[in-house]
Parts: C-alpha cells; structure tokens; sequence
C-alpha cells in the first residue's frame, strides 16, 4: 500500500480556530431566546433506500443520520436539535425534484444532503435555484455545473477519471494503448467519456483505439459486451474505463469472472464501484482491479481510524441491515465532510438562514478520515481533494497503489472540451463577508 504523501497527513487533533478562540462556539450553541430557537432545525436526507440506486445510496443515508446523532449529542446548533427529514425517491428521477420540493416548502428544511447519479442531481436542480434551498451533493461527477444552490463535495473529473486514466497509461499502471469505456445511459457517464476521449485524442490516442457502448440502469446481461472487450484487447494493450452505475455493476463485474478478463491482462477502473458495491459480489476472482477515488476504507489514518470505529459503533446501536459487514467509501466520507462544513457555517453565521449559510461556507474547513485538511473552494462550490487509485482486494477492500501529494482544487469546467475549458461559474460569490469572522476549521461534532 502506497504512503505516498503521508507527511502531508493531518494529525488527529481538533482545531476550534476562531470561533473558539473567539467565545463565538459557546454564543451560537446558546444563541437565542425566542420560540423559534428551542424548534429543531429540520435537515433534509434524499437518497434512494430503494430501486437500482439503493445498493449505493442507502449507506448515505445512514451515514448522514449517524453525523446528525453526533452533532446532537453535542448540544445541535444553536441550541437546537437536527431533525432528519428523510425521503427514497426510489431511484425514480422525476422524485427527486418532487421530494425536493417538498422538503423545502413543507418540510421547511434548512438544507438537503442527497442524490448520486447526475440525472437525479439535475432533476432536482431547478427547484433549489427556484426556491433558493442549498444542497450538498457527494458524490464524484462529470462537470460540466457549478451552482451557487449546490455545494458538490465528490469529484470533478480533473479529482478521479483524468488522474486514473493518466495511472493507466504509465508504466506503472500497464502503459494502455486502447481504452474501452463502458457505461450506464446517462449524463455522468456520457459526458465524463467526452472529457475521457479528449483527453486521450489530446494525448496520441486516436479515435479508432477507443470503444464506448452504453446501457440503460438495471441491465444484466453483459456476456457480449465482455467477450467484446476481449476481443478488442487482441489489438494492443488494453484497459476499461467502468462508468456503469448501481446494482448492474454486480452482473457486470460477475461477467468478467466468467469470461476469466484477469486484472494483469485487462485492468478495469471503476469510478462508481465502491466498498460498499463490493461487499455484494464475489470479490476472489476481481482482485487487481481498479477504482479511483479520493477516499478508501483502508486508509491507515488516526483521522480514518476514529472515523471507521464511530461508523462501527453506529452501525451496531443502531441495527443497521449487514451489521459488523458494513463499510465505509468514498461518498460516505464526502457526506460527512459536506455536514460537517455545513453545521460549521450555521455556527459562523449564527442563523440556518440559506445566504447566510452559503456565504459562511466558503473556506471551511474540515480534517477528513483521508487524513488531509479539506477544504471548500472560494469561488468554484467545490472542494480541494486528493486522487487515490487502489487495487481490489479479496476481502472486498481496496489497496492503495497511488495517491497524489495532497489535495487538487477542482476544475469543473473541462479545459479538455473547446465549449468549456473557458467556462467560469455565471455567478460570482467573491468571498467577501464583511464584519464576519473567519472560516471556522475542524469543530469537534
């Protein structure tokens, strides 16, 4: 397992910063003395608990509640108590924007942590512009957007797809000379493929050494299109870009350990399989196989080690389907991040006001189970993150065969695509916040 960087790692230790150094924490948690003060502070939760979506989001959700237990246990916020709203838009995308859109004008919640697949996050879009509601969405995605009512902290694709199809194409990765990209029907994978094909045509890689095919969400049947990447692989060196998403990933990734695809002859990198997609396949025959991510289980961190035994703990307190099986993954980590970001702006601005909120949030900060310092870009609603690929173990963990440095600022707009590398986000938040104080770093929730 690669340590590179490790001396950038941050230690265990909590930082109040300002606000505590200030008496600001010990204000806001007392803050106010009006009815609406002892009310609790409602937190929206959407994420399929159910439908092809379910084996990937249900842990979101439960994470998210785990983060909510703890942050009451604390005394909440303000002086008041969260109360998780929890809705399973069951994988259906017109959902989203339905629970959305209740959650905000009938629920009357302060912020929403949800959704996974693009369709879905788009879907739910144009309601938080309309209604002015604030969602922090955490999971790795294509770019392309940069909303001032969404704070994405999964990866842009400069975070995951271009770093790993970089790995691919070095020595140490295999040196791949042809790239079959696979993928589910919809805009995460079509568009991340788009940056994917530029980027290789950018790189020598022509047009005729790259095969893409798609399939819709729950297809389960992938016997040709495997025995078509091994066929395509008789032409040179040969490596698959995975942006299948949900359950299909398990028929998919079964086929390989049919047709016999080894990793040493045909690595395939995923970019949605996690541990948690993982703990339901037969991991023995995939073991070499790839994944890139910013954040893996098996991270050795004293950060990662708290955080994996608080999710143990939860899991058992609160009875959680699979028990002492369940894991940690990457976007659990990114939800975790997004809340805490979050609870330490609505300490900073004293209020679960949305502008209030949104303003404080720029430049939090938060020591994530990576082991580095995250923090929330200035301008751009995305967080600075470091690119980790690791390899699948037979005990459905992932070993880490490269990392960067440290964290990489995001680009979401692709400067591999000609309609976008010039983009800037079409609105401008400067951070510039008057008589507020600074970003508050690493609460102790």
């Amino acid at each position: 397992m690669s340590d590179k960087g490790a001396g950038r790692r941050l230690s265990m230790q909590s930082r109040l910063g300002t606000l505590a150094a200030s008496g600001l924490l010990g204000a806001t948690l007392a803050f106010g003395s009006t009815a609406q003060a002892n009310d609790p502070i409602k937190v929206g939760i959407l994420h399929s608990l159910s439908g092809t979506m379910a084996i990937s989001e249900t842990s979101l959700r439960d994470v998210a509640l785990m983060v909510i237990e703890d942050i009451n246990a604390q005394g909440g916020l303000l002086g008041r108590q969260l109360e998780p709203v929890v809705m399973d838009p069951a994988s259906d995308w017109p959902r989203y924007a339905e629970q959305g859109r209740e959650l905000l004008e009938r629920e009357n919640v302060a912020v929403i942590f949800g959704s996974w697949t693009s369709v879905s996050r788009e879907a739910v879009l144009p309601v938080l512009e309309e209604l002015n509601g604030l969602m922090f969405y955490p999971v790795q995605y294509e770019g392309e957007e940069s909303s001032r009512n969404i704070f994405y902290t999964g990866a842009a694709p400069n975070q995951q797809t271009i770093p790993a199809v970089e790995y691919l194409m070095s020595e140490e990765g295999g040196g791949a000379e042809r790239f079959y990209l696979i993928g589910t029907d919809y805009v995460f994978p079509r568009t991340t493929n788009r940056i994917v094909r530029a980027f290789l045509n950018a790189n020598g890689i022509d047009d005729d050494a790259i095969e893409e095919v798609y399939f819709p969400f729950e297809h389960s049947d992938f016997q040709s299109v495997v025995a078509d990447i091994r066929r395509f692989s008789d032409a040179g060196s040969t490596a698959v870009i995975n942006t299948v998403n949900g359950d299909s990933n398990v028929a998919f990734y079964q086929e390989l350990a049919n047709q016999g695809i080894d990793a040493v002859d045909i690595p395939v990198l995923a970019t949605s399989v996690g541990e948690e997609e993982l703990r339901g396949m037969d991991t023995g025959p995939l073991v070499g196989h790839l994944a890139a991510w910013n954040y893996f289980m098996s991270v050795e961190t004293e950060q990662n080690e708290a955080f994996t035994a608080r999710w143990a703990e939860y899991v058992e307190s609160a009875g959680l389907p699979g028990g002492s099986d369940r894991v940690t993954n990457d976007p659990m980590e990114a939800t975790y991040i997004g809340m805490k970001m979050w609870a330490q702006a609505v300490l900073q601005a004293g209020t679960t006001d949305v502008d209030a909120v949104r303003q404080a949030v720029y430049g939090q900060c938060v020591d994530s189970p990576s082991g580095f310092e995250i923090c929330m870009d200035e301008e751009n609603h995305h967080l600075h993150k470091p690119v980790l690929i690791g390899e699948i173990q037979a005990d459905g963990q992932f070993a880490t065969v490269w990392e960067t440095d440290g964290p990489v600022r995001a680009q979401p707009w692709s400067p591999y695509l000609e309609d976008s590398k010039d983009k800037v986000a079409n609105w401008r938040y400067p951070w510039v916040c008057g008589d507020c104080t600074e970003p508050t770093h690493n609460l102790d929730f």
